[in-house]
C-alpha cells in the first residue's frame, strides 16, 4: 500500500479538511473535525512531527507495524515522527467521534528542555494496542490541560506563548507517564501473564547448548516474540520486577554461562561462541560485571 508522507502540520490540516492552523509548528483540533472521503478504506501515513490523541469512539481502526486497535471508547495513542500508521475507515461510519488531536513539531520545542526530555517518553514508541486508558478523573486532567493549550494557542502571540505551551505540553507527558504506571500495576494479571511468557521464551532459548545463528538475542527478538513494542515490553517488565528486557535477558545468559563453566570443560571462548557473542573478550565483561568475578576465577571457586 502507497505510504502517504505528510512534513507540515499545515499539510495535515490541508489532507484532513481542516482549517489552516493558527500555528504552523501546533496545532490543537477537535477530532470531530478531521474529514476522511468516503472512498477511502485504508492509508498508511508517516508524518514528521508528533501526535497526541485523545480519541473516542471514532469508527475506525488504527494499525502500527503487524498491531491493531479498535478505537470504540476513550484512550490515548502517541506517535512519533517517522511512524507509519495505517488508517483503516470503518464502512458505514457516519461519525469520526470526538476527542482532541494535538500535533507538535519538533521545531516548535528548539531550544527548550523538552525538545531532548520527549525522547525520554518511551510510550511514543509503544504499538497502537498499547494506548493508554484512562479513568473518568485522569480524563478530566488531561482535558484540562489541553484546553489550557487551546486557550494559550487561540491567545494573540506573545513573547510568553511558547514557553507556556511547552510547559503544558511536558506536564500533560508526566501525567501520562504516570497514568501509563498506574496502568502496568492496575493490570497486574496481564503484566504477570506476559512475564511468564517472557520467562518461557527465555528459558527456551537458553535450553540448548548453541544458541541459534544470528548473535545475541536481543530484546527487539523477545518483544517480537512477545507481539509487543520493546519500550512497552521494558516498561512493564520494570514495573513489576525492577528489571528491564536486557537485565532478563543477561541474567538467563549468565545463570546458562555458570552452568557451563561449572559443568563442562568448555573453554571461555567457546561458551562466549555458544551464547552468540562474536567476541570472547565482550562476554567476559559481561560476566565479571553481573558476578564480580571473571569466568575462569567462577571456574576456579568449583575445583
Amino acid at each position: 500500500m502507497e505510504i502517504i508522507r505528510i512534513r507540515s502540520i499545515t499539510e495535515y490540516h490541508r489532507f484532513r479538511g481542516l482549517p489552516k492552523p493558527e500555528h504552523p509548528l501546533l496545532s490543537l483540533v477537535d477530532y470531530a473535525l478531521v474529514q476522511f472521503p468516503e472512498d477511502e478504506k485504508a492509508v498508511n501515513i508517516v508524518m514528521d512531527f508528533y501526535s497526541i490523541a485523545l480519541k473516542r469512539d471514532i469508527g475506525a481502526k488504527l494499525h502500527y507495524g503487524q498491531q491493531m486497535y479498535d478505537f470504540d471508547e476513550g484512550l490515548m495513542s502517541f506517535i512519533a515522527p517517522g511512524q507509519v500508521l495505517r488508517l483503516e475507515k470503518e464502512p458505514d461510519t457516519l461519525h469520526n467521534g470526538s476527542g482532541y488531536l494535538l500535533q507538535i513539531h519538533p521545531d516548535f520545542l528548539w531550544n527548550s528542555p523538552l525538545a531532548k526530555n520527549i525522547k525520554s517518553y518511551t510510550f511514543f514508541d509503544y504499538y497502537i494496542n498499547e494506548a493508554l486508558f484512562l479513568s473518568d478523573k485522569e480524563e478530566n486532567i488531561i482535558v484540562g490541560i489541553l484546553e489550557s493549550i487551546r486557550q494559550e494557542y487561540h491567545t494573540n502571540i506573545d513573547k510568553f506563548t511558547q514557553d507556556l505551551i511547552i510547559a503544558q505540553i511536558e506536564l500533560l507527558l508526566k501525567y501520562c507517564d504516570r497514568y501509563y504506571n498506574r496502568q502496568f500495576i492496575t493490570r497486574k494479571i496481564s503484566s504477570h501473564q506476559m512475564l511468564t511468557k517472557v520467562e518461557n521464551f527465555l528459558n527456551s532459548h537458553f535450553s540448548f547448548d548453541e544458541q541459534p545463528e544470528g548473535g545475541l538475542l536481543t530484546v527487539k527478538n523477545v518483544a517480537d516474540a512477545m507481539n509487543v513494542s520493546s519500550d512497552y515490553l521494558s516498561s512493564m517488565l520494570k514495573q513489576i520486577t525492577g528489571k528491564n528486557v536486557q537485565e532478563h535477558i543477561h541474567q538467563k545468559m549468565i545463570e546458562k554461562a555458570k552452568e557451563k563453566l561449572s559443568t563442562t570443560d568448555l573453554s571461555v571462548s567457546e561458551i562466549a561462541y555458544d551464547l552468540g557473542f562474536e567476541h570472547p573478550q565482550s562476554f567476559s565483561k559481561l560476566f565479571k560485571s553481573k558476578t564480580k568475578v571473571s569466568p575462569m576465577e567462577f571456574r576456579r571457586s568449583f575445583n
